[in-house]
């Protein structure tokens, strides 16, 4: 009961830390944030870079997509644009799981103090929300270690172990992270449970890499519900959010012993929480890669399956 309590604190904190941490920096940033988006995405390979970069500030690719179905349903940039975004949100999300992967947990009460410090001092609105900012970055680590520490004591419980072996079959694994991405609403803190795990021991390569591939589905949810009384441009954000990531985990499972393979391969002697958030970034880059030269044909299919209003009006005329 103990180690229940101490997983859903921590998990707990960092939900709590990633919630805050891209609405505080939403804060921070403004309109800005809107115009930036508008001007950066006049084409396809900037509107990734574009997509890549707001997600590594904000560190939730949810809230980056989120964003981008507002700005499409607003008509600051049209469906096109937002495809790259969505690319390169893909992207940027894999970023933090490399953080997650280092041993930084430890550390996480220097930047909750020095948080609270700036918070409480600060004179400007600005200042406050770069104080929170580093509180919230340091709370999120510190959720990690948490549950991190928490779950050690799972080294000597044979269920547990059978439980987690069971992962190895890749559906299943797959399907594990869907489920769980869904109750708790972030990738992120799936893959944080993942790494975490692989760092006591508890769970190997090709059943982290299962469990990571569904998360990348179950964060579909969120980004889904805010097409929810949207237009049809905003729908199709969210649409091409989800085909794009049901492609990709199905070439991933299709081809995934080889996946495991080419990671063990290219991390060489990494640690096993390092191989984790190596796939997670191979995985996704690999998957915008082979999703480009299709970025027409996907963007002419959802126009078709989902016309402008005005488009349908003129051709029933």
């Amino acid at each position: 009961m103990e180690i229940v309590l101490s997983v859903l604190g921590g998990l707990g904190l960092f939900l709590f830390a990633i919630s805050n941490l891209a609405d505080t920096l939403k804060a921070a940033l403004g309109n800005n944030i809107k115009k930036w988006i508008g001007k950066l995405t006049t084409n396809l390979f900037t509107a990734i870079i574009t997509g890549t970069v707001v997600t590594l500030i904000l560190d939730s690719s949810s809230a980056v997509i989120i964003i981008t179905i507002v700005l499409v349903k607003t008509g600051v940039i049209t469906f096109r644009q937002s495809m790259g975004i969505i690319l390169g949100a893909n992207i940027g999300t894999t970023f933090s799981s490399q953080l997650i992967a280092l041993n930084i947990g430890q550390y996480s009460p220097i930047p909750i103090f020095i948080g609270l410090l700036l918070s409480f001092l600060a004179r400007s609105e600005k200042l406050t929300n770069t104080g929170k900012s580093i509180l919230y970055f340091g709370i999120l680590f510190f959720g990690l270690y948490t549950m991190e520490r928490a779950v050690e004591p799972l080294r000597n419980n044979s269920k547990f172990l059978e439980w987690m072996t069971m992962l190895e079959n890749p559906v299943r694994g797959a399907g594990t992270g869907a489920i769980v991405t869904l109750i708790i609403q972030s990738s992120s803190a799936t893959v944080g449970m993942v790494i975490t795990l692989a760092k006591k021991g508890l769970l190997s390569l090709g059943a982290g890499i299962a469990v990571m591939l569904g998360a990348e589905l179950g964060t579909c949810a969120d980004t889904l519900m805010a097409t929810i009384g949207a237009d049809r441009q905003s729908l199709k954000t969210g649409i091409f959010h989800l085909f794009f990531n049901v492609v990709s985990i199905t070439l991933g499972l299709i081809f995934f012993t080889w996946f495991v393979q080419l990671i063990v391969l290219i991390s060489a002697n990494a640690n096993l929480e390092q191989k984790i958030a190596n796939a997670h970034m191979v995985f996704n880059l690999l998957g915008v890669l082979l999703f480009l030269p299709f970025i027409n044909v996907a963007e002419k299919m959802l126009n078709k399956i989902l016309p402008d209003k005005k488009i349908l009006q003129e051709s029933e005329s």
